[in-house]
């Protein structure tokens, strides 16, 4: 089978097949600052997919879970139909508010809601006629399962529901993973077995799996 080793020059040609707004670059300059922080943000052809993705659903309903400085929010919301709304899940309002000042900028703060506090708590308390054609999940791996149980449900026949970080640094392949990786490992299992969809793991960055709920 065809592998093409991921080096630090490979990538930079990827990421450079990427046509970034001035509102991207400036989102991912003030990002970088943050220091180790910045790991968290989505590389710029993850986000190009991301749009990709929820404008060829059409989505109109997106839920994400994890909104650090906004980029991927930012991207989901890009790709969204005509009146539709991203709902984003974050802990922290310092991070959220960097996210807001580029939304606002970009034109798309209109179609993003933030609810900061426990993810499950936001979406255990969401409307429970809310129908879903798009969720990310990208926030704490322990609750990668807890999230999953709570979005499935709600994701119309043939929406999608992905997931970050499911390699989790290359550690989630070993049988021995401890912490986080154990976590993702256990997800990764969780997602594998589950019946009500079909689902495909992908190399992108740390790893996305992207499943669609069978009709």
């Amino acid at each position: 089978m065809k592998a093409v080793p991921v080096t630090p020059e490979l990538i930079d040609y990827v990421q450079r097949q990427v046509n970034l707004s001035d509102v991207q670059r400036r989102l991912i300059e003030r990002t970088r600052r943050l220091g180790q922080s910045f790991e968290m943000q989505i590389p710029p052809e993850q986000g190009e997919f991301l749009t990709l993705l929820a404008r060829s659903i059409g989505a109109r309903t997106i839920v994400e879970v994890g909104t650090f400085t906004g980029y991927s929010t930012l991207a989901l919301a890009s790709g969204l139909e005509p009146g539709g709304q991203v709902i984003t899940c974050d802990l922290s309002d310092e991070w959220t508010a960097i996210g807001e000042e580029a939304w606002a900028e970009a034109g798309v703060a209109d179609r993003i809601r933030v609810k900061l506090g426990p993810a499950v708590d936001t979406l255990r308390a969401l409307p429970s006629d809310l129908v879903v054609d798009l969720a990310f999940i990208d926030a704490d791996k322990v609750g990668y399962i807890d999230y999953w149980e709570l979005l499935v449900p709600r994701l119309r026949p043939g929406g999608l529901l992905l997931a970050d970080n499911v390699l989790y640094y290359g550690e989630a392949v070993s049988p021995d993973a401890v912490g986080n990786a154990k976590a993702i490992r256990e997800f990764n299992a969780h997602v594998l077995a589950d019946d009500r969809v079909e689902s495909v793991m992908l190399t992108i960055a740390d790893g996305l799996t992207i499943a669609r709920k069978k009709s």
